[in-house]
């Protein structure tokens, strides 16, 4: 069991995975319209609610930014593994990889990024990666639900694995001699994205097919990771949808 907070986040979760919710806890201080239709939707889907005081969801969260509202989860079934998800899968395939995202806030909108690129599972390493906390799922709005998230223990050996299904790695590099917007994209992807530090790891860089630079015309040199992802697979979806 674990929590999840944030009205966005227990929506999301009311909607697509209603019985995944055992209980859902409120500020009874809270009496606004948001709230008393937030109520009338977890009753519909039979979910047990109970009142709560501010102090207390803040220390259930570890965090004052719930928004009154927190909802005890037990874990969605999702594909066994990523080869059981790519089995089920007819056409081609589109995934975000991360290569050690600290940040939650980075993480839950690079999920938020996939969702709408129709990404088709995010993958990250078991170590040294933020992971599905309930700080990413509130920054997700609902993508943590809908977009399946494998963490793996040897990322350079599951996108070996990806190759052997045919699926073409693509990273991002400022020295990369392509220019993402002269870039043919087709077939099966993955884009690649390393940590907000150190960027991607030596070995992780080395598995790619294929290095691509975001042309930029402004004075920084770099974006911010979910900035960068939501750059390559909109590009991703538009060449695709062309084709």
């Amino acid at each position: 069991m674990r929590y999840i907070f944030g009205f966005h986040a227990i929506t999301s979760r009311l909607r697509q995975h209603p019985e995944s919710i055992r209980e859902i806890l409120f500020d009874a201080a809270r009496s606004d319209q948001r709230v008393q239709e937030f109520i009338k939707l977890a009753e519909r889907n039979h979910v047990v609610l109970v009142t709560c005081d501010h102090a207390k969801l803040t220390d259930i969260v570890s965090t004052d930014r719930h928004q009154g509202v927190v909802a005890k989860i037990s874990d969605v079934q999702r594909p066994a593994d990523l080869d059981a998800m790519l089995a089920e899968l007819t056409g081609p395939v589109r995934l975000l990889i991360l290569d050690g995202i600290q940040d939650p806030h980075n993480l839950g909108a690079c999920l938020r990024v996939a969702d709408a690129f129709g990404v088709h599972a995010v993958i990250a390493p078991k170590d040294r990666a933020v992971g599905l906390t309930p700080a990413v799922y509130k920054v997700a709005s609902g993508a943590a639900d809908t977009v399946p998230y494998f963490a793996v223990t040897n990322l350079a050996r599951t996108m070996q694995q990806l190759k052997e299904h045919g699926v073409w790695i693509y990273g991002t590099s400022e020295d990369a001699e392509l220019d993402l917007t002269h870039f043919p994209i087709s077939g099966s992807v993955a884009w690649v994205f390393g940590s907000e530090q150190k960027g991607m790891r030596r070995l992780t860089r080395e598995c790619c097919d294929q290095l691509v630079r975001i042309p930029m015309s402004g004075g920084i040199e770099s974006l911010n990771v979910s900035v960068s992802a939501g750059i390559c697979l909109f590009e991703t979806h538009r060449q695709q949808s062309l084709a």
